[in-house]
């Protein structure tokens, strides 16, 4: 009675439970091998990608084991599903990679690209001619780690600007900032919008 119990048990929970955590780390290393490739990372992507077809084999090689565990089928969903988010989530705090922000702005810009190039970015302005008149385009090629600040000060001092971000798959020779002028940005930022309220 109690082996059956624990088989009961092992069958449809453990198991379950098991495989679901499977295809959420599955799913994830399967993410992050597509950012990998996209940047050109191909050790780290071949490395992920053994790894994820690995457990992959393990997780299905049970369902076949158990075909008549609908727990089984559903877990193996379910982990799909959390793994595509688990795997998102994990690359928006990795943060790694070169974007270029494109900013397109009727008012005075002067500010914005003070702070910005005070803030050790590579900063390069272009007058340009709207459909509603004289506007300033500045581009800039950020890591994506400061992708939020560089926003906040767009945001800050030029609310009514557009702006496109775009991933950039290589580059060379960029200008960008060192550690200390990075913490530069932020207190000069805290204390500006401070000092604005």
């Amino acid at each position: 009675m109690t082996e059956m119990i624990d088989s009961n048990l092992f069958s449809w929970l453990i198991l379950p439970l098991l495989i679901f955590f499977a295809r959420i780390t599955d799913v994830s290393i399967g993410t992050l091998r597509i950012m990998f490739i996209g940047r050109n990372k191909r050790t780290l992507a071949a490395t992920l990608g053994f790894f994820e077809v690995l457990i992959w084999l393990l997780a299905i090689r049970q369902i076949f084991n158990n075909l008549n565990n609908f727990m089984c089928y559903l877990t193996y969903a379910g982990g799909f599903a959390t793994g595509s988010f688990v795997g998102m989530w994990i690359e928006q705090k990795l943060a790694i990679g070169i974007q270029v922000v494109r900013i397109i702005t009727r008012k005075d810009a002067q500010k914005l690209i003070t702070h910005l190039r005070e803030a050790g970015y590579g900063i390069t302005v272009i007058n340009g001619q709207g459909a509603t008149g004289r506007v300033k385009l500045i581009f800039t090629t950020i890591q994506r780690k400061d992708l939020k600040c560089v926003i906040g000060a767009i945001k800050h001092f030029n609310p009514k600007a557009f702006y496109s971000v775009e991933d950039i798959r290589s580059a060379a020779e960029g200008i960008f900032p060192n550690n200390g002028s990075r913490r530069k940005f932020r207190m000069l930022k805290i204390f500006r919008i401070e000092k604005k309220k």
